[in-house]
């Protein structure tokens, strides 16, 4: 079979899906398939890619906060752990389970943006919009590992859905939406400030601004946001403040401001550069193409420009200003309107093939990889990871032994070393409780007078003579075990590493 035969054979199935995707009979129900299937794919991948190495500390960290639910955690906002906690009532604290969690999130933002496309976008830009999106790594690689980033995936996303809609139809209830939605981002993390800040931005640039503020809407929603986030404002204020000074103590003074203003800009770029690729050779922009692309001539697209770049490239122009740190992956929630900015110039008649091609290498990316995953995951077992990583829930099963070797007791809490007790504690049966390092700032709900009465596991690098000093401070003491522990990926056998387990029982 020669080439162009074997190319027009595989592009035969991509063109039947942009026909469906564009047929305003199918393209709701064709959808739904389609994400359903990008979701399970894309989790199959991730069960077998990360079948070499145990969920990420960020992860397990999230699961031991939804064990406590609070209006606020140590380091950030609630909602990623609201959202833990509601998922793992009704799913097994494994690892596939985590993982589709994860890619349900990525696929509910991914159905947003298909949402906010259908305002600006028909027919095969529409479909090619969602396309393009699917290849940016934030919503599949990136999107696996579930943090206070991804959570804000869906969340930015249906903040400038419902922003853009009530600014348009001057509707209450979109505007109650908004309101909603932008207090959920900035529960998930503080940082969706920025998003609220461009969306300001975007209002008071447009020239329609004094009909809006006119409405009802824009009330409607400082009211409703302000109503919804009273409760973690309050909380913030009785516990001093303690993520936000997380926050500055991490990302304050970077002493580089400029440089990483710049790496934040040039990364964020890296991080779509296929699909913007693939955009313009469908596109094939000239100059006045590019110059509607960057300003719009109609005030509603312009506005959606502008809610799209405000967010964007706020944090960069303020970095340097307050001297803060920022890093290209917080770019991740900032791409939602990237297809309508691309897309939406009523000057732009797209070229077919480079479409086709798109949508066959969305299609064909998430398949590939899914086959190359195994080969992913025994490169990863090779190379080596972090403690955490390789050798938690090898760590679980013989602190579990060791535990039911000396009582019959339930094992409520594991310390030691910070990624090794939150990684312990996610795959030991039951709900323990981690208490990282020792550290009462972290686990602010352990109440270090119980661990006498309750017993405690800690868990230690054997070359970490420093780990288990605050057990000792504490008078905590009992038996401990040197374990030699190596995890086998399909029988090839990984990095051995010594752990030191003391198990300390429950006192009368």
């Amino acid at each position: 079979m020669t080439q162009p035969r074997l190319l027009d054979r595989l592009a035969a199935p991509a063109e039947r899906l942009l026909a469906a995707l564009s047929d305003s009979a199918r393209r709701e129900r064709t959808v739904t398939i389609v994400l359903t299937a990008y979701v399970a794919v894309w989790t199959l991948y991730g069960v077998l890619a990360k079948a070499s190495q145990d969920v990420h500390p960020d992860m397990s960290e999230m699961v031991q906060w939804s064990r406590e639910l609070a209006l606020g955690y140590p380091k950030h906002p609630p909602m990623g752990a609201w959202l833990t906690a509601a998922w793992f009532a009704v799913f097994p604290a494994a690892d596939w389970s985590f993982y589709l969690f994860a890619m349900v999130i990525s696929g509910a933002a991914l159905w947003i943006i298909w949402k906010i496309a259908g305002d600006y976008l028909d027919g095969e830009k529409r479909a090619l919009a969602l396309a393009l999106v699917t290849l940016i790594p934030f919503f599949n690689f990136h999107a696996l590992k579930f943090n206070a980033n991804t959570i804000l995936l869906p969340f930015w996303a249906a903040t400038a859905f419902c922003f853009l809609r009530s600014y348009e139809r001057r509707s209450v209830l979109w505007a109650a939406l908004a309101g909603l939605f932008a207090a959920g981002s900035m529960l998930g993390k503080y940082w969706s400030v920025f998003l609220l800040l461009g969306l300001a931005l975007a209002v008071l640039i447009d020239r329609r601004r004094a009909e809006y503020f006119k409405s009802a809407a824009p009330w409607v929603t400082i009211a409703v946001g302000a109503v919804a986030m009273a409760p973690h404002v309050i909380w913030l204020m009785t516990t001093d403040y303690t993520p936000l000074t997380y926050a500055t103590n991490v990302r304050y003074g970077a002493g580089h401001p400029l440089k990483t203003a710049g790496n934040y800009l040039i990364g964020g770029l890296a991080y779509v550069a296929v699909p913007l690729f693939c955009a313009l050779a469908a596109i094939r922009p000239n100059r006045a193409i590019a110059a509607d692309l960057l300003w719009p001539r109609d005030p509603e697209r312009r506005l959606a420009a502008i809610a799209f770049w405000a967010p964007l490239l706020l944090p960069a122009a303020l970095a340097p200003v307050f001297d803060f740190e920022i890093t290209p992956l917080w770019t991740m929630s900032a791409w939602a309107l990237l297809p309508v900015v691309l897309l939406s110039s009523p000057l732009i008649t797209l070229d077919r093939r480079p479409v086709i091609g798109t949508v066959m290498i969305a299609v064909v990316l998430p398949v590939v990889m899914v086959a190359a995953a195994p080969f992913i995951a025994d490169s990863i077992h090779r190379k080596g990871m972090t403690p955490a990583a390789m050798h938690s829930r090898l760590l679980a099963d013989r602190v579990a032994h060791e535990w039911r070797r000396i009582t019959d007791k339930p094992l409520k809490f594991v310390g030691g070393d910070i990624d090794l007790a939150y990684g312990v504690a996610f795959y030991l049966p039951g709900k323990a409780v981690a208490f990282p390092g020792f550290n009462r700032i972290l686990a602010p709900w352990v109440d270090v007078a119980r661990l006498p009465r309750d017993g405690i596991a800690v868990v230690c690098p054997a070359g970490d003579p420093t780990c288990m000093m605050p057990a000792t401070a504490l008078n905590l003491s009992g038996p401990r075990i040197e374990a030699d522990v190596t995890r086998s990926y399909f029988g090839r056998p990984g990095p051995t590493m010594r752990y030191v387990i003391m198990i300390v029982p429950p006192q009368p």
